[in-house]
């Protein structure tokens, strides 16, 4: 295959017109229409771009698309039935226009036994709603597709979206959308700006007859990296994605993310600066859950600060870390239309050993839910050398519950309100699990730790009936503008819950 991608990118690519010295010529002359699939050359594809100067994708939107508003573009409908819905395979397709933010332009194509072949776009196929469209439209192109699962007796459902940089959602049977997955994060919360990665290509390989799953290759590309990605999708109860990059840096990486996941927190109740709603709590995801290399399972509530907060969790070859939406009760958010008890958990596990690094969390400021301000990733401490070739896997677990869960008790609730007095707050930390309604409540005792700032007034309250225990505490601050807390549950001396971390800012 590397004689048959030299032949041809330096044949076609190297020696024809400048148009051929793009990435999307290289890929339509190296991997388009009727070329033979292998998933090596897309390897090979992605580090030919990486020797290349960035190629930044056209502005050529036509304004009827561009300037679209949410409303307008999601009434964009596909008129044709989707790719392979009819022919038993267990899994269909459908492309995405471009249209409103989703500007970029993705060469999309499909794999049918081992042959290429183009998904051309064609305007006929849509049903535009509302919108004035320009005389000779032309080709507009596809923004991204989604995936639809057509197996088994259950009604099909779209459990998959690929749209977007590379983003991309996914749920479990049953699910609303909600976090969002990037297959690459590079330099979030830089002072310089983030630098966002683009899909440039992807191939869909036609799942067999029957199948439970699928397979995608698809192209990364950035002003500081190009790569290659394989994507397989498993939908199901619990849907599992396996992915496996490799980078190809153009320059020296040194902020690099992988296994991104963004979400949203708005309010809820250990943060109500922004409560002025109808609805007691309105988040994706109630926190941040980690499984260090150490073995420890680590619990950090999301929030929404005043100001941007990094927070660094440094360990050595993790073993798992993840955005979950534990609150899976109607009353906890009280809203008809978003269901947010509905929306996945992600779960993140790395495959191989991912050495030293740290699970970086930002949290964003926001003041409207609509709005992604929470990101997690992975950052290894070792930068990825220029012209280095780095692979690195993972797997996702999209679900209501992560197959991999504490042997301990877990945290249910975080709340924090007003103190007795000045700055001073209030906390209160309830656990649920089977050991608490076991342990006698002489041998159970709360362990917190304060820095910088001292608590007062720790009280524990135990609940056996409900295998319950409570912690309330008071936090002084006193002149300090930010406070990090550790809190666990011990019995006999033994740890018997997950760590509770928490960082106070004013």
């Amino acid at each position: 295959m590397l004689a048959y991608l030299g032949a041809t990118v330096a044949g076609a690519a190297y020696a024809s017109s400048a148009r051929a010295q793009t990435p999307p010529a290289i890929i339509q002359t190296t991997l388009g229409e009727g070329q033979r699939f292998d998933s090596a050359i897309v390897m090979n594809l992605a580090r030919q771009i990486s020797r290349k100067p960035f190629v930044p994708v056209p502005n050529d939107l036509p304004d009827a698309f561009s300037k679209l508003d949410y409303d307008q573009y999601v009434a964009i409908k596909s008129q044709r039935p989707p790719i392979w819905g009819a022919d038993g395979r267990g899994i269909a397709f459908e492309p995405l226009h471009r249209g409103f933010v989703f500007a970029n332009a993705i060469d999309l194509f499909i794999v049918e036994d081992g042959i290429v072949r183009r998904v051309s776009y064609d305007p006929t196929q849509f049903d535009y709603g509302k919108i004035n469209l320009p005389n000779n439209l032309g080709d507009v192109g596809y923004s991204g597709f989604r995936l639809i699962s057509t197996a088994g007796d259950g009604k099909p459902f779209d459990f998959a979206i690929i749209q977007g940089a590379t983003f991309f959602r996914a749920i479990a049977r049953g699910q609303n959308f909600g976090a969002i997955a990037r297959a690459l994060t590079l330099k979030p919360a830089d002072p310089k700006g983030e630098e966002f990665p683009i899909f440039r290509a992807f191939w869909l390989e036609r799942p067999p007859v029957g199948s439970t799953s699928i397979t995608i290759h698809g192209v990364i590309d950035s002003e500081s990296t190009s790569g290659a990605i394989r994507m397989t999708f498993r939908p199901g109860d619990m849907t599992i994605v396996d992915v496996e990059t490799t980078l190809f840096p153009r320059v020296n990486l040194e902020h690099v993310g992988l296994g991104g996941i963004g979400s949203t927190y708005f309010h809820g109740p250990n943060d109500r600066s922004n409560a002025d709603d109808i609805r007691p709590a309105v988040y994706e995801s109630t926190g941040l859950q980690m499984l260090n290399g150490k073995g420890e399972w680590l619990w950090r509530p999301l929030q929404n600060p005043d100001t941007l907060q990094i927070s660094a969790f440094v360990d050595q070859s993790p073993k798992g870390f993840g955005l979950l939406q534990r609150d899976r009760a109607f009353e906890t958010f009280q809203d008809d239309d978003q269901r947010f008890e509905r929306r996945p958990s992600l779960w993140i596990e790395p495959l191989g050993d991912w050495d030293l690094g740290s699970v970086q969390l930002l949290e964003i400021p926001t003041d409207a839910e609509i709005n992604d301000n929470i990101l997690t990733y992975w950052r290894p401490k070792a930068p990825m050398a220029a012209g280095s070739e780095v692979p690195f896997a993972y797997r996702q677990y999209w679900c209501w519950t992560p197959p991999e869960r504490p042997p301990l008790a877990t945290v249910v609730s975080t709340r924090i309100g007003r103190g007795t007095s000045g700055r001073k707050r209030r906390f209160a930390v309830e656990f649920s699990g089977d050991a608490l309604g076991e342990a006698p409540a002489q041998d159970l005792r709360s362990v917190l730790t304060v820095g910088p700032g001292v608590f007062q007034n720790l009280k524990l309250w135990s609940y056996p009936e409900r295998k319950a225990v409570r912690v309330v505490f008071e936090l002084d601050p006193g002149n300090e503008n930010a406070c990090e807390m550790r809190l666990i549950l011990e019995a006999g001396g033994k740890p018997i819950s997950e760590t509770w971390l928490y960082r106070w800012t004013p």
